[in-house]
């Protein structure tokens, strides 16, 4: 079922890419070139599926966004358009030179540069980026970036029911219910292929961001056991590179570790100190004091 409501709130070298199937993996290749414009800001990676090319864009902006463009055979969908004025000028000209006409734009968590044209939602997250806990946020983002960022888009938003698949530019879509302690987007199964959720499920430490309390916990490993389900290869998300379903495996494994030492340990400095010593040299200890605090203060 659809519904239609309003929102009211560089140089670059293209190169093909080709994603290698190894089993039940992916390996993501980034895009290459000769040579490097000098102006790029984020940088492009291509993955070449059956019936389709996905297209990432890792922004390298301050909260680490990315961007995506699904590729079909005559058409193209924009996926989380970025928010910065720069990485938008960036993923424009890269979106002109695929030369195919948008079919669609979909904007799930993070709303970009899609000015006065219409984009697909979730159910009931139209309502939600113009209450106050998310419009709060982007008029945060305003004062501390000023002309860095877009304006919000002034087109409506058509809301497509979870569990239901749609096709745009002949490729399938499905929009599955995300975590709980989310926003309320969604996890979008992309050609039965790719997941794209609002975190990248990386091989590194969580933090408060992810996961506040330990009932978050609980919510992000059903997140995680829900898109492995799927039998997708390649996983994404709006902030974080590119992962495996390894990688999905090795997150819910590390949120268990997380439970158990909760548990177990009698205060958060008692915690960071054994999820340290449990997981040596992981990218993302700084936040891992926030984190145990935040699980602590319950």
């Amino acid at each position: 079922m659809k519904r239609i409501s309003a929102i009211t709130l560089g140089v670059l070298v293209l190169a093909s890419c080709s994603q290698t199937k190894t089993g039940s993996e992916n390996n993501c290749e980034a895009c290459n070139a000769d040579s490097v414009a000098t102006e790029a800001v984020g940088s492009f990676k291509v993955c070449d599926f059956d019936n389709f090319k996905l297209h990432i864009y890792l922004t390298d902006d301050e909260m680490a966004d990315a961007s995506f463009i699904v590729e079909g055979q005559d058409s193209l969908v924009t996926l989380e358009q970025p928010l910065f004025t720069a990485n938008a000028s960036e993923y424009d000209a890269y979106l002109a030179g695929l030369n195919k006409p948008v079919a669609a734009r979909i904007a799930d968590f993070h709303l970009g540069n899609t000015g006065a044209d219409t984009i697909i939602m979730p159910a009931g997250m139209p309502e939600v980026v113009k209450g106050p806990q998310y419009s709060g946020m982007m008029s945060h983002f305003a004062e501390v970036y000023g002309d860095k960022i877009v304006a919000l888009p002034t087109g409506y938003a058509v809301e497509m029911d979870f569990d239901n698949a749609f096709t745009e530019a002949g490729v399938p879509f499905t929009f599955l219910k995300g975590a709980s302690n989310d926003f309320p987007g969604a996890n979008i199964l992309i050609g039965g292929d790719v997941v794209y959720s609002h975190w990248a499920p990386a091989k590194a430490h969580v933090n408060n961001l992810y996961a506040s309390d330990m009932a978050g916990v609980d919510a992000r490993i059903a997140e995680l056991e829900q898109i492995l389900g799927t039998g997708a290869t390649l996983y994404v998300g709006g902030h974080g590179a590119p992962a495996t379903a390894d990688d999905v495996r090795f997150r819910i494994g590390y949120l268990n570790k997380v439970k158990e030492l909760r548990a177990s340990q009698p205060d958060a400095a008692s915690f960071v100190t054994a999820l340290e010593e449990a997981y040596p040299g992981l990218p993302g200890e700084e936040g891992v004091k926030a984190f145990a605090e935040a699980i602590y203060a319950e």
